[in-house]
This record gives structure tokens, sequence and C-alpha cells, in this order.
């Protein structure tokens, strides 16, 4: 095995990625910033209204991804070590879990206590506040709020969803698809608003029902995208769609060196780097030696900042590994 040094330290990053990374840490630290303010703001002006609280509590939810993107990506920076001689880069995938854990859990809570008030007929009221004088509709605050409040996460979303894919990180890519849906979170709390000022009673519950929905829809994925990578499943693409292409790529760059016969890989996805077996069936045995080994391994190195760690071995058979799909 060769192995390079943490790819997570800058210094060790090609350019355009170290550039990357500092640019999604900075803008997880404006997201925590800019939901901070949103939180408040919507606790102001919740009143009684389900939606509102709902969409709260996702305001709520929603630091949890950029906390656990920020800790991990600090976590991966640690040396490999006698205990962890693989390094730290699966605290990636640990943070992943963290966060898909948690908007399930919440999102669950969320529809059963927006099914109960609809189960017990329960009827808010959204009330008035005095301002300058003048008695305004608590509604109009709850609206200005949410359509003020829902335009920078999307913006957000936007940026660091340009960053996940060459960054190859999911918490990053989960952070960056809920912020960009925080628009339908917004306008759903915003119907069940309306639906309270035209009397139909039953529409503040239903609009909070919509919204914790797509709060489990997004704890579904990335909980099962996590758990996956927790338990070396296939590496996929950061969108979870479809098989890494990195995989391919090895096992075609192994079976087209001339020494060579025939060849399998096997690559394991730690979060946010790779690592590859490599098994080569020389053409003739004298062929496969500590030389051809290591440049080959220096190779793949060379094709993705990605890869840290190199394991090829030659043998007689090649073992049991299964094509991608």
């Amino acid at each position: 095995m060769k192995r390079m040094e943490s790819p997570a330290d800058d210094e060790h990053l090609p350019d355009e990625i170290s550039r990357a990374m500092k640019k999604a840490v900075r803008l997880e630290w404006t997201t925590l910033g800019v939901l901070s303010v949103t939180v408040v703001l919507v606790f102001l002006v919740m009143g009684n209204s389900q939606a509102m609280k709902t969409a709260w509590v996702e305001d709520m939810l929603s630091l949890v991804p950029p906390i656990a993107f920020l800790i991990g990506v600090r976590v991966t920076r640690k040396p490999a070590n006698a205990k962890h001689p693989f390094g730290y880069h699966r605290a990636i995938g640990i943070a992943h879990l963290v966060a898909g854990t948690a908007l399930l859990v919440m999102g669950g809570y969320m529809i059963v206590d927006s099914a109960i008030k609809l189960i017990t007929v329960e009827h808010p009221t959204i009330g008035g506040i005095d301002l300058f004088g003048h008695t305004i509709w608590l509604g109009w605050l709850m609206i200005l709020v949410l359509l003020v409040t829902g335009i920078p996460p999307v913006i957000l979303g936007h940026m660091k969803l340009k960053l996940a894919e060459p960054l190859h990180n999911k918490v990053l890519y989960a952070d960056a698809d809920m912020n960009k849906a925080d628009w339908m979170t917004s306008l759903a709390a915003i119907v069940g608003i309306a639906g309270i000022g035209l009397g139909l009673w039953w529409a503040d519950a239903a609009a909070a029902i919509v919204i914790a929905t797509s709060i489990v829809k997004d704890g579904v994925s990335n909980l099962s995208a996590a758990v996956s990578g927790l338990m070396d499943g296939r590496p996929t693409t950061v969108d979870n769609k479809k098989p890494h292409p990195l995989l391919n790529h090895a096992q075609e760059f192994l079976q087209n060196l001339d020494w060579v016969r025939a060849a399998n890989v096997r690559l394991r996805d730690e979060g946010q780097v790779f690592q590859i077996e490599g098994f080569v069936i020389p053409t003739s045995l004298e062929l496969a030696t500590p030389e051809r080994l290591e440049a080959a391994e220096n190779a793949l190195f060379e094709q993705d900042w990605k890869i840290r760690d190199v394991v090829i071995a030659p043998v007689t058979h090649l073992p049991n590994v299964v094509e991608s799909e």
C-alpha cells in the first residue's frame, strides 16, 4: 500500500480544490449566521400557526448539516495514527448520518403533531399586534418574514451545490439541496397562514404536514446514503444517483497496462476520499515487480485528488468483484 498525506489538509489539495474547500467553509459559516437570524425572526412572529411552528423547526434543523460539515471537515484534517491508520475521513460519513437522523426524527414528529391538530379539529387563531399606534394582523408579519428569510438560503444552496461535486462532499450536497428547496417551505407556510385568514382552519395544519413531509424525505434520502457509505456500499456520485465513474476509470487503467492480462478493482468511499484495491493477473509473474506495482499506484494517484490509498496485488486468479450496473 502507498499512502499519500491526508488530502483533506489544504496544503495537500490541488489549488482549485483548496479554494473550493475554503469557499465551502465560508458559505457554511454564512449559512449559520443567516439561519440564526431566521430562527429568531420566525420565533418572534410564530403565534399559534402550526405551519409557522413547523417552518421554525425546519429552520432549526437546517443548522444541523452546516454544523456537521464544519465539524466533519475539521476532524478529517487530523493525521493518521496508530489508532486510526486510515485517518479520520469517515467523519464526513458520520456527519452525514447525524444530519439525516435529525431530519428524519424531527420530521416524523412534526407530521404526527400536525396530524393530531387535524384530527382534533383544532382551530388556530392569528391575532393582531400594535405597531406605531396601528393594529396589524400578525399574519402579514408572518408572510413578510417568510418572504424575506426564504430568499438567502436558496441563493446559498445554489452556490454550495456548485462546490459539492468537485469536493465530493455529500454533507455539503445534502445541505445545498435542502437550502435550494427552502422556498417551498416558505410557500407552504404562507398558504397555511393565508388559509387561516380566509377561515380555512385546516389549511394551517395541512401546510405543516406538507413541510414536515419534505423534512422526512430529506431525512430518509440522507440517512440511506450515509448508512450505505458507512457499510462500504458501492461508491456513487455526490447526488447518490449513479456509480462513481472513478471505479471504471481505475479498472480500465489497470487492464490497459502492457504487463497485465486481466484486472479487477474494488473502490471504497471514505466520505470525501477513496481507497482503491486493485487485483492484477500479470502476463508473466516476473513482470509484476515492485517497481511496476509502485509505478501503477503512483499513476492512479495522479488520476484524481480524491484517491488517498492504493493497493495493487498480483494474483493468479481474480476475486469475485461485482461489476458496476
